[in-house]
């Protein structure tokens, strides 16, 4: 068993908001986590802000891709021990049942890939975003974990 806690955070499309939330993971939880992102109606593309985004915090983006939850519910996929629904609405979908029953919360954060307006409005909604799930994942991989 490897000793890095995986956590999945997920939302409807993949794109924003759980893509940063993967990326932060596997930033801030070096060697004690490792993050995956999926959607329950995955955009086929990571939103170019959201790369932005991470490229200006000097976090990799290399491996990110928008993808479908499926891919986890399956008998081969990673065993996660922590899920996090990051938008209302895939929180209140009927999600798939985890292998190994992770732990489980919901951090409700607004979509900034719905923001509409000048690319520096839009550029504020994907840097708040950030900034909060960067607030509540730092808090998260500092915990001590046993077992």
């Amino acid at each position: 068993m490897t000793s890095k806690r995986q956590v999945l955070i997920l939302c409807t499309g993949n794109s924003a908001r759980s893509i940063l939330g993967e990326a932060l993971i596997n930033h801030w939880g070096r060697g004690k986590f490792r993050g995956f992102s999926a959607g329950s109606h995955p955009k086929g593309q990571v939103h170019p802000l959201a790369i932005e985004i991470l490229r200006q915090h000097n976090i990799p983006t290399d491996s990110l891709r928008s993808k479908s939850w499926d891919e986890f519910a399956t008998p081969d996929a990673p065993v996660m021990h922590f899920v996090f629904t990051v938008c209302d609405s895939a929180a209140a979908e009927v999600c798939p049942v985890w292998p190994g029953h992770p732990a489980t919360a919901h951090w409700s954060l607004e979509d900034p890939a719905a923001v509409t307006g000048p690319d520096d409005v839009r550029i504020q909604a994907f840097e708040r975003t950030f900034r909060e799930l960067e607030a509540r994942i730092t808090r998260f991989a500092s915990q001590t974990l046993s077992g």
